[in-house]
């Protein structure tokens, strides 16, 4: 098994690497855009071969989802343009795909999780061209794996976590979406689910959902992050029109988990649980 992680130095490629390293030990290869051009496709194809890569995890996206509204043909060619390169290599030298996909291919009109068979409707650039990027994948490689997650944080680069941490330091008052409502997920918990398929002994293709557990809205999540970190800051709900930004954002954005738990026995944990372990993790970094 050679196992090749693009996009390692984003969130979820720091964390697959800390887990990857110890369960694979000398078989996985770390990518970012600096090593390896994933819109150049047959740098992509001639990676794949002189690597013998059996099986590629594709983390790297172009997240900046308000700057995508602008910057429309950098996201494509990320987002989809890319996705496509990667299923051509795949599908051309037999090698396994896991994708790493989004909450955002939805439009948050739903009342209950949203199930893999559901119908995709998204209502941003970012969002449309990671369902580009799913459809050509299962077009072109339909061995493929796709895993939809959403609001994502870690202890690695930037996230939600963080900003109101650093928030917290500077403003007596801060004002937080409360219409919103999703499920936080810590990076490192994709990792294991992710390291959890690599060491299946079945490969099942297809479409995936996973976060972690339960339901939180952006305001009630800074609270909780306030809360664990003995914080006395004033936060102030406030709905999505009063906080207005380039790109829509679906208001629902709860996925179901039950197939990805069924067909590979993957545990998840609270959200609560899983911010409360990161968050410790931070603190011993001050």
């Amino acid at each position: 098994m050679k196992i090749l992680v693009t996009g390692c130095n984003g969130q979820l490629g720091n964390e697959l690497r800390l887990i990857l390293d110890k369960e694979f030990p000398g078989s996985v290869l770390y990518t970012d855009v600096q090593e390896l051009d994933l819109t150049d496709a047959k740098a992509v194809n001639a990676y794949v071969v002189n690597n013998e890569v059996t099986h590629i995890v594709n983390c790297a996206a172009y997240t900046a989802v308000d700057r995508a509204e602008e910057e429309k043909m950098q996201c494509a060619k990320i987002n989809t343009d890319a996705v496509k390169n990667i299923a051509i290599a795949a599908d051309s030298n037999g090698a396994k795909v896991i994708h790493i996909s989004t909450d955002y291919v939805f439009d948050g009109t739903n009342h209950r999780p949203y199930r893999e068979s559901d119908k995709v409707n998204p209502i941003s650039q970012y969002g449309t061209t990671k369902r580009k990027g799913e459809t050509a994948l299962l077009a072109l490689a339909p061995e493929a794996l796709i895993i939809r997650t959403a609001w994502l944080y870690s202890t690695f680069g930037n996230n939600f976590v963080k900003t109101m941490l650093r928030l917290a330091d500077s403003q007596p008052e801060i004002k937080v979406v409360s219409d919103q409502v999703g499920t936080p997920t810590y990076a490192r918990d994709l990792a294991a689910a992710i390291a959890k398929i690599l060491h299946s002994h079945q490969w099942v293709p297809g479409i995936f959902h996973f976060t972690d557990e339960g339901a939180a809205s952006w305001y009630d999540f800074a609270k909780a992050i306030f809360r664990i970190a003995g914080k006395n800051v004033k936060v102030t709900p406030i709905p999505t029109e009063d906080f207005p930004t380039p790109a829509n954002r679906p208001a629902y954005s709860i996925l179901d988990k039950t197939r990805i738990k069924a067909t590979y026995g993957v545990a998840i944990p609270h959200w609560e649980e899983s911010l409360r372990d990161c968050m410790n993790l931070l603190s011993g970094q001050n």
